[in-house]
């Protein structure tokens, strides 16, 4: 049997950008996307958002990647038809989609509403979908997703500061709910001052709570304190700051992905506080296990979320008028944008404009 080509497995042709190899080179890219199902939506893409999972993926980092591989998982756009079962969005509604287009539906997970921790749960791009076929993301200028996993765009967000929420903010927003860090008058940490980093500072000043910002870099402090509101500020690589902070934060939302030790940031921690790792180092980081004990602290994680959660968070950030700080640049920047994105030249997000600039590519 002859494998079918990229633009030929389905009926309604799309197009987007690719990268074919681990060079993570991304190029112009043909193929399709399935018929509108009885409960699909089918969308025209406007907006996404670059992650730095986008850079782990395409030059295959995490080692599970395949090519050709369009990447995104920020996605926002206008419906455009909707299956004959669909109940939740009807044509020119405002929507998007995340990190996932698929669970099982049934398992303890999925019934709690977190779909996210699904062992099934299927990627937005570079995963097999029900049918076998690849699932292509967001740098593109269509997407056809079971209403399930599309989120409601309220009107007052602009659609271009929307689209870095669905990974972004959602990563940040549910574990500061999980472990009960967004009661008022609570001090929260935030290690890193990136795309994930910014958004747990507003996230938590909405939510009423005292952030200080942990970073390796002292020229962040004004931006962080005077911009975003953050209370204070801590240079992590300064042993007299660290020292004078020891046992003063209730708990540390850790959005840094780099290799970076965990014995000062759980010293930062008071009894009973809880350091969570949002952040996804390619190699395993040292955990002291001595401090744990003499504090009966916790170390933890938190993945996306689900997609009642997602809902949830985005209609927050409606209510409390809570935007990422972005950059927004045509498709044709993008490789630029990787580059950057690897030197951390970014405040805070990339946002492409697919709507506007995806045609003259073609």
């Amino acid at each position: 049997m002859v494998a079918k080509l990229p633009e030929e497995e389905h009926p309604n042709q799309s197009f987007g950008w690719a990268a074919r190899d681990q060079t993570g080179h991304l190029s112009p890219f043909k193929f399709s996307r399935r018929a509108t199902g009885e409960k699909d939506v089918a969308f025209k893409v406007l907006y996404c958002g670059m992650c730095h999972s986008d850079l782990h993926m395409v030059k295959n980092e995490w080692g599970f990647s395949t090519y050709p591989l369009v990447p995104g998982h920020e996605i926002v756009g206008v419906v455009t038809v909707v299956g004959s079962k669909v109940e939740k969005f009807k044509v020119g509604d405002k929507v998007g989609v995340g990190c996932m287009v698929g669970s099982c539906r049934s398992c303890d997970n999925c019934t709690n509403n977190l779909e996210n921790y699904c062992p099934e749960m299927i990627l937005t791009y570079g995963a097999k979908y029900y049918d076998g076929t690849t699932t292509y993301g967001g740098y593109s200028d269509s997407m056809v997703v079971d209403e399930h996993f599309v989120v409601r765009i309220p009107d007052v967000l602009p659609l271009d500061a929307a689209a870095p929420l669905l990974c972004a903010g959602i990563t940040v927003y549910s574990p500061l709910r999980y472990y009960g860090l967004d009661k008022p008058g609570m001090h929260v940490g935030v290690v890193g001052l990136g795309g994930l980093g910014h958004m747990a500072v507003k996230f938590a000043k909405a939510m009423g709570v005292k952030v200080t910002v942990i970073s390796t870099s002292p020229a962040k402090k004004q931006e962080a304190v005077d911009r975003l509101g953050a209370d204070s500020f801590l240079v992590s690589r300064d042993q007299d700051e660290i020292k004078a902070a020891m046992g003063t934060m209730d708990g540390i939302i850790d959005t840094v992905s780099a290799m970076h030790p965990l014995l000062p940031l759980i010293g930062l921690l008071k009894s009973s506080g809880k350091l969570v790792l949002v952040g996804a180092p390619e190699k395993p980081l040292e955990l002291p296990v001595f401090p744990l004990l003499m504090g009966r602290k916790l170390v933890g994680g938190s993945g996306i979320g689900g997609m009642k959660e997602t809902q949830e968070m985005v209609d927050f950030a409606a209510k409390n008028g809570i935007t990422p700080d972005i950059e927004v640049i045509p498709i044709e920047y993008v490789n630029t944008a990787m580059d950057r994105m690897l030197k951390a030249d970014v405040r805070y997000r990339f946002v492409i404009d697919i709507a506007n600039t995806i045609m003259s590519t073609q």
